[in-house]
């Protein structure tokens, strides 16, 4: 993923230029780091994900017209039932409701704040762990950067060095360095762009669960009463 971005032109015969995996052998530390942040990063995005895609795929205004429809007609077990079709927030919701129809209005709108006070949490978990794993990525690059030019500039001002040699050893650390600077920017930046639509698809998701809620409540409070409709 990342290491698309760091992909340079080989070293040529003559022209010693270094590539990733040659700054990776000369000094893997901060490197291998920023490899181990980007395999949590990627596991984290992947799990948020289908965590969306999948628990929250049921589409809330159909299943409210189908339970409305139950409980219009007084068929509240069944509109339970069909709550037990599987383990989806939406339906969890609804049902925590649906259980407390016959015990009033406190008691709904408890009930469905508790199951609310349950869910929501679950929608950003981790999200915003993103940010700090962009920090920690920018860092460690900085970090590697910074250490590996302090070794460099350290090693070309030993004695008895050829020009060549120290323009050789210029040239790799410089290589080495820019290479840490870049993947740690990279994971900063798929992370970022990533909390983006993963942050704005969770805040989509809890108002479709207040909406929700707000539905179920008027539903048994309002509609079934006495003179509602």
């Amino acid at each position: 993923m990342f290491l698309v971005l760091l992909s340079g032109p080989a070293s040529s015969g003559g022209g010693g230029g270094t590539g990733f995996m040659e700054a990776f052998k000369e000094n893997p530390t901060f490197l291998s780091i920023n490899f181990v942040v980007s395999a949590i990063v990627v596991s984290l995005i992947v799990e948020r994900t289908a965590f969306q895609l999948t628990k929250y795929r049921v589409n809330s205004r159909e299943f409210f017209a189908q339970i409305k429809k139950l409980v219009t007609a007084g068929n509240i077990d069944r509109a339970i039932k069909l709550c037990d079709a599987g383990e989806y927030p939406t339906l969890q919701l609804v049902k925590a409701g649906l259980t407390h129809a016959n015990k009033g209005a406190d008691e709904v709108d408890a009930a469905m704040s508790e199951k609310m006070g349950e869910l929501k949490p679950a929608v950003e978990k981790r999200i915003g762990s993103l940010w700090s794993l962009a920090n920690i990525a920018t860092l460690v690059g900085l970090l590697g950067t910074v250490l590996g030019l302090i070794h460099t500039f350290g090693a070309i001002a030993a004695p008895g060095l050829s020009a060549a040699d120290r323009q050789r050893i210029l040239a790799n650390g410089i290589a080495e360095a820019m290479y840490n600077t870049a993947l740690g920017l990279g994971i900063a930046v798929v992370c970022m762009i990533s909390h983006v639509i993963l942050h704005q698809r969770a805040k989509t998701i809890q108002h479709d669960l207040d909406a929700t809620q707000e539905r179920v409540f008027n539903l048994l409070t309002i509609q079934t009463r006495p003179g509602g409709y």
